[in-house]
C-alpha cells in the first residue's frame, strides 16, 4: 500500500471533524509515519506511557487488560478508519494499565507525541479537531459492549450487530472474552443460532 494512498484515508477521516487548508493537511501528512504490526505485537503495553497515537488504515486492534484474578478481558475492538491511542496516559505522560494488540497485522498511520503536539502548536484549529477525535476514540474505548445483565444470546447477538464483519477476523477466545463468557459457552451459543 502506498504512503499517499493510505495517507489520505487519515485525511478524509479528520476532514469529518473539521476544515483544514492544503498547506495545513500537508504538514499532518509529514508529521505521518507507517507502522506494520504482525498479528499479536502491541501498539502499546500496561506498564508503559504511551508513545504514539495511531489511525488504523488496515486491520484489527483490541483493547484488553488483566483482572484482580489473572484473566485477560477484552474491552474493544479498534478497526479501519479509527483512530488508536490509551489517550488519557498519553496526553497524562502516565503508564497504561491496558494493552493494545493487533489482532491481525495491522497498517496504521502514527504520530509521535512531540509531532501531535506540534499540530497544535502549529495548526490553528487543531486543538478543536482533535478534541472531537479524542472524544470518538475514548467512546469506542470505553466498554460499550456486553452489558453483564443480559443473557450470553443477547450479548453474542449485539456483538453481531455492532461488529459484523469482526466474528471472521478475530479469534474466538477474544469474542469469548469481550463478551463475558468462556469459549464453549460461546461455541454452543453459536451452535443455537445457525
Amino acid at each position: 500500500m502506498y504512503l499517499n494512498s493510505v495517507v489520505e484515508k487519515l485525511i478524509e477521516y479528520i476532514l469529518q471533524f473539521g476544515s483544514l487548508n492544503k498547506q495545513q493537511l500537508e504538514l499532518i501528512k509529514q508529521k505521518g509515519r507507517l507502522l506494520h504490526l504482525k498479528k499479536d505485537e502491541y501498539f502499546s503495553e500496561a506498564g508503559k506511557i504511551p508513545k504514539q497515537v495511531g489511525f488504523v488504515i488496515e486491520g484489527v486492534i483490541r483493547g484488553c487488560y488483566y483482572n484482580n484474578k489473572g484473566e485477560e478481558i477484552t474491552r474493544c475492538f479498534i478497526t479501519e478508519n479509527s483512530m488508536v491511542c490509551d489517550y488519557l496516559n498519553f496526553e497524562a505522560n502516565t503508564s497504561s494499565s491496558d494493552y493494545l494488540q493487533a489482532t491481525t497485522d495491522c497498517t496504521l498511520v502514527i504520530f509521535s507525541k512531540t509531532d501531535w503536539e506540534e499540530l497544535s502548536h502549529i495548526i490553528i484549529g487543531w486543538d478543536a479537531i482533535k478534541n472531537k477525535i479524542v472524544q470518538l476514540c475514548m467512546y469506542q474505548k470505553s466498554r460499550k459492549g456486553p452489558v453483564i445483565s443480559q443473557d450470553a444470546t443477547t450479548r453474542y447477538l449485539a456483538f453481531m450487530d455492532n461488529y459484523p464483519a469482526l466474528i471472521n477476523r478475530v479469534p474466538l477466545a477474544y469474542v469469548a472474552s469481550y463478551l463475558g463468557v468462556t469459549q464453549q459457552s460461546l461455541s454452543r451459543i453459536r451452535k443455537n443460532i445457525r
